[in-house]
């Protein structure tokens, strides 16, 4: 079976920056010391869908990147059941962000694929940052030694959005695409699709490309033409 295409280079989505994230100040502060180099600690983040785990991780990933350092993102989800053969491509970098474990603990091989990596990448000097919607305690783990080495990281809870919250990032984004979003589209959009933010931000890419390509504004009238069956 082939390795998953991964997102290994130099192109991280320019809206998933620490600048952008909205949410827990001291995340940003632990996470941007940690990507400059300023900081040792490994990080496991843990919060539900949509409180900004995977938007932390890759703005790590930048600004690793952006000190010269070699740094990857990787989505376990993408490689559920090769989990060994993915990670076997990060030997040697200096931060790796896993992200998703949900996806794959439960499954005895993926699992000690990340214990054994887990302990090289302590061996290496490498950093490691985790994410996902459990905490340690609460995986379904297997392999409670993995468990363990995963409590040790240090640990930084993130909530859920509010609307507030979401209708900031919306701001945000549409803004760096040269959007005009109202305050009632905004609503519109909160209280007829999915809140989750990758959702949202999906939805917002594929608004920017139709209202584009129709010369046309985004209103409730064209959300309704679009978005209504």
């Amino acid at each position: 079976m082939s390795t998953p295409q991964l997102p290994l280079t130099l192109r991280f989505p320019p809206d998933q920056r620490f600048d952008g994230f909205v949410g827990s100040d001291a995340a940003v502060a632990l996470l941007r010391a940690v990507a400059r180099g300023e900081r040792e600690d490994w990080v496991y983040l843990s919060g539900p869908a949509g409180s900004g785990k995977t938007h932390l991780l890759i703005a790590a990933c930048a600004e690793a990147m952006q000190c010269g350092r070699r740094a990857a993102y990787l989505p376990l989800a993408g490689c559920a059941g090769r989990v060994g053969e993915a990670l076997a491509m990060f030997e040697g970098f200096d931060l790796v962000c896993l992200d998703g474990l949900d996806a794959v603990v439960g499954e005895r091989e993926d699992e000690v694929a990340l214990f054994d990596f887990h302990n090289r990448a302590r061996r290496a000097g490498s950093i490691v940052l985790y994410a996902a919607q459990a905490t340690p305690a609460q995986l379904p783990a297997g392999l409670p030694d993995l468990r363990s080495r995963l409590g040790q990281c240090t640990q930084s809870v993130l909530a859920a959005l509010d609307d507030e919250g979401r209708r900031v990032v919306l701001r945000r984004r549409a803004a760096a695409r040269g959007l005009e979003l109202d305050e009632a589209v905004l609503e519109w959009l909160l209280r007829r699709v999915d809140r989750d933010l990758g959702t949202l931000t999906a939805l917002l890419d594929r608004l920017d490309r139709e209202s584009l390509a129709a010369q046309r504004r985004i209103t409730i009238p064209f959300l309704r033409q679009r978005l209504e069956p």
